[in-house]
């Protein structure tokens, strides 16, 4: 049996074999361990992702006060008036996080969730800070998370008064309302949350037909086409639009055929003149040929194409059908390879899928709304694998959103930038740990995802 000086011995000595190995380890990277260090990311790397002004590739933000109590074009489709689901973790009202986003911005200290008297508390501490900040309270939100521009799917960008104005806040306006120009009736009927969501498209391809000079569509669809399909395009890129978004996956699956203009124009002339809902096939062949020729649109005026791809709020999203890889054809058709497309939220569960489209020339990704409900360990580890592949074609996002009166589009920021650059950290940490980059080439790589990528793909000077 060891006695207690031997046993005091032997101890030391294994002590003394783990330091040796964690110097050396120290070394390899670099630098020295740092003591105490348990988070997991590099501290050096770590204070320079944090201290990165990024670009918000994906954020839906809301006009400045006292216009936001009364702003809904944050989103052609909002989701707060669907039937209920099953919410992820980070959008209940017991979500940790909340009480650390709600001190930062606030200063309002409370543990969750929240009782009435706590969310008349909250509010009054917000409104202390918005009455402080004035217009100038959605550019001071972003200062919060250093975040210097955020392109902001919306409607419209708010009425000259108070509008959210350029540089910091760029317009990505919605498409969706153009592949949908007939009788929607039939595919209302589908499910309980798309009977709600075509009438709001139908209020929209209202509105683009009003700024088109018309008070109804065309009776041809290639009067369609050149006077109101293109004409809106061009609007929109005159009006600061620096790409434009579809969250067709809330109203059909992405798998688009390739039809010709002569099949879609007897679909589209058919419906027109009988005043008729189309059968479904027949519509879903109009809706294909307009995809690929919006897109070819947006292409030819240098507008990025974004599509929501990601299970998306709802019971009845249909999940297998915004499958990523169902694109494929999209990306590969000839006359599409000039139309940069941005596939929003990492395509979460098809991050796999997701990850090997990146090899083509025109398609990319970004981590919005996955960092909002990934925690970030768990998105590290397919980030890391996009990292090590294809970095320049993956942008820092947050879709920062009016989620409830909780978790409103200023906490929901907060928290995803916080958790992207954690995850950032953590998948860069790792590939450093595993000899495959080092600290500056690591440092170069989160530089490029949350800013430069972003600022390449849209032609944007760096924050």
């Amino acid at each position: 049996m060891y006695s207690s000086f031997n046993l005091r011995k032997a101890l030391s000595t294994v002590l003394g074999f783990f330091v040796l190995i964690a110097c050396c380890h120290g070394q390899l990277r670099g630098k020295a361990v740092q003591p105490g260090n348990a988070s997991g990311i590099d501290p050096v790397l770590k204070k320079r992702i944090d201290t990165m002004v990024a670009i918000d590739n994906h954020a839906h933000p809301l006009l400045p006060p006292p216009g936001d109590k009364t702003d809904r074009e944050f989103d052609a489709l909002p989701v707060d008036h669907m039937e209920p689901e099953t919410d992820p973790v980070a959008w209940r009202p017991d979500n940790p996080q909340l009480e650390d986003a709600w001190f930062h911005l606030w200063g309002f200290r409370s543990t969750v969730p929240l009782d009435a008297s706590g969310l008349a508390r909250l509010n009054a501490a917000r409104e202390r800070v918005r009455t402080r900040e004035g217009g100038h309270y959605p550019a001071w939100l972003l200062d919060q998370s250093h975040i210097g521009e955020m392109l902001s799917n919306r409607v419209s960008m708010g009425p000259e008064a108070d509008r959210l104005e350029r540089p910091r806040f760029l317009w990505v306006p919605y498409l969706d309302c153009l592949l949908f120009p007939l009788d929607n009736s039939r595919l209302a009927m589908k499910t309980p949350d798309r009977a709600a969501f075509f009438p709001l498209e139908d209020k929209l391809l209202a509105r683009y037909l009003r700024e088109s000079g018309l008070s109804a569509p065309p009776t041809s669809l290639h009067d369609y086409l050149s006077h109101v399909v293109t004409p809106t395009l061009q609007r929109q890129k005159a009006g600061g639009a620096v790409a434009v978004k579809f969250e067709v996956g809330y109203l059909r699956s992405f798998a688009f055929a390739d039809p010709t203009e002569n099949d879609a124009a007897r679909v589209y002339a058919a419906a027109i003149s009988s005043h008729k809902a189309p059968s479904e096939g027949d519509y879903k062949t109009l809706q294909d040929f307009l995809f690929r020729y919006i897109a070819a649109e947006a292409g030819r005026l240098g507008l990025p194409v974004q599509l929501h791809g990601m299970a998306g709020a709802g019971g009845y999203y249909d999940v297998a059908g915004s499958n990523p890889l169902l694109l494929e054809p999209l990306f590969d058709d000839p006359r599409l390879r000039q139309t940069r497309f941005v596939i929003l939220h990492g395509g979460w569960p098809f991050v796999r899928e997701i990850g090997a489209l990146l090899q083509k020339p025109n398609v990319y990704l970004d981590i919005s709304q996955q960092s909002l409900v990934i925690p970030p360990r768990t998105q590290s580890t397919w980030l890391r694998e996009w990292l090590e592949m294809y970095p320049e074609k993956v942008l820092f996002g947050t879709d920062g959103y009016p989620f409830s009166e909780y978790l409103g589009w200023e906490e929901s920021l907060w928290i995803a930038n916080l958790n992207a650059r954690k995850a950032l950290g953590y998948a860069l940490t790792g590939m450093m740990d595993d000899r495959e980059i080092g600290l500056t080439r690591a440092t170069q790589i989160a530089h490029d995802v949350l800013s430069s990528n972003a600022a390449a793909l849209y032609h944007l000077p760096e924050p």
